[in-house]
């Protein structure tokens, strides 16, 4: 009888042994995956955390806006403040004795340049005028109508054209026949107003562009259709 009590109450032993051993593990296995779910959640933690400076991968970043170009003007201005100076005779105004923005008015036609007028303060002083861009000095000489003129080599959008600065004081020339100018190099000074210098015009300065590298220093034509040939160069200034 004391065999079989003391065999039971080995077995009950042996039983509650191997019951704390199984909740034992377990509570072993609930921490061990307890603590792989915390290192999961403080990897995932880490790795959402953006550095400042930093877009996260899921997000693009928006491309800057691009800036358009600023256009550069393809002639410089013959005299300082040019557009500002055209206030009497534009490209192509059609103009004779009888109906002219200028008196007394001596020529009829349709005006192949622009001219840039000079300001009171500017009569008795001398008004620079520079080279409209790179170029040979094609030409220079006394011309009826302009007093000194002066014809220069250049080249707009491709294509050869001529340029003319017209009631120049022809003694002022700097530039010699031949010689290769830069765009904004000095030419020469205007001529008084109602003189000589002028061919007895006021004192401005009439700049025109005509296509191709013959000379022509026409200041009227008497067709319209014939402005064609010749190109508004207020227009490369801006």
């Amino acid at each position: 009888m004391k065999k079989i009590f003391f065999a039971l109450f080995t077995s009950v032993l042996m039983i509650g042994g191997c019951m704390n051993s199984q909740t034992q593990i377990s509570d072993n296995v609930a921490v061990s995956s307890a603590s792989q779910q915390n290192a999961q959640n403080a990897a995932l933690t880490v790795t959402s955390r953006q550095t400042p400076g930093q877009t996260a991968p899921s997000q693009q970043q928006a491309d800057p806006p691009q800036k358009t170009p600023a256009t550069n003007a393809q002639l410089a201005e013959p005299i300082s403040n040019a557009l500002s100076r055209i206030t009497k005779k534009t490209f192509g105004l059609k103009v004779s004795p009888g109906h002219s923005p200028v008196s007394p008015e001596k020529f009829s036609g349709y005006h192949t340049g622009v001219d840039f007028e000079t300001t009171p303060d500017e009569q008795n002083i001398d008004v620079p005028i520079y080279a409209a861009c790179d170029g040979k000095l094609l030409m220079k000489k006394i011309a009826t109508g302009y007093g000194g003129v002066a014809v220069q080599s250049c080249t707009l959008n491709g294509a050869a054209v001529t340029i003319i600065y017209g009631h120049l004081k022809y003694t002022s020339i700097i530039p010699s026949v031949g010689q290769a100018l830069t765009a904004g190099e000095k030419i020469a000074v205007l001529g008084k107003g109602y003189s000589s210098e002028t061919s007895g015009e006021r004192k401005h300065l009439h700049f025109g562009v005509h296509k191709g590298t013959g000379i022509n220093i026409l200041g009227y034509v008497q067709v319209a259709s014939q402005l064609g040939n010749w190109l508004d160069g207020s227009k490369y200034m801006q």
